[in-house]
């Protein structure tokens, strides 16, 4: 899904979706009524979601929104949105951050390596399935550090957190990219309007 749920508004203004941006929580909302959000409180710290409280360290355009940077109100909105990754985008606030930030990173991941349309570079895809697969490995293999023969239940902790493990470093590395990927999407956008605006001079 690229855009927000079909019969749908922003929360903010309860209007039909102006430039929409997903938040790393999720939540879409209009590029502008998010920013204004935030405009009103520290500009120092990401907003917090109107409808979760959670912070917002990424905001993502739908790729409609993108390709219409021709439009001088949308390009504003993304340049403003791209400010407000740069700035929070890389953040990391620790374990508790990361682990609500996984469902979204990881279904986003997910998205990314079945859609043939998009392509993510061969070095992130390799880390993410070697990462997978020494995990299964471990998780299947007999040896443990905590045995389930000996501790039962309990002994299956050590699998889990090896699992959680892995996921966090895949999402983790999924979100440095994909904080890069928008980067330079951006930066290729602004590049052709700037040919463009040559060659009509």
């Amino acid at each position: 899904m690229d855009g927000p749920p079909a019969n749908d508004w922003c929360s903010i203004c309860h209007n039909n979706f102006d430039v929409p941006c997903q938040a790393n929580c999720s939540h879409w909302f209009c590029g502008n009524c998010i920013l204004q959000v935030w405009n009103h409180g520290s500009t120092f710290q990401p907003c917090l979601c109107p409808l979760c409280r959670r912070q917002i360290t990424l905001l993502v355009p739908t790729e409609s929104s993108s390709q219409q940077r021709h439009d001088p109100e949308v390009s504003e909105i993304l340049g403003k949105v791209e400010t407000y990754n740069r700035m929070f985008g890389q953040r990391s606030d620790g374990l508790i951050q990361r682990l609500q930030d996984l469902p979204f990173l990881l279904r986003r991941l997910l998205r990314e390596m079945m859609d043939p349309q998009r392509s993510l570079p061969l070095v992130i895809r390799a880390r993410v399935y070697l990462a997978m697969i020494i995990s299964a490995i471990y998780i299947v293999s007999p040896v443990d550090i905590i045995p389930e023969g000996v501790l039962g239940v309990v002994g299956l902790l050590d699998d889990f957190i090896i699992a959680l493990i892995c996921f966090l470093h895949v999402a983790a590395l999924y979100s440095w990219q994909f904080f890069h990927i928008i980067h330079a999407e951006i930066m290729k956008l602004k590049k052709n309007e700037y040919r463009r605006c040559s060659k009509n001079q």
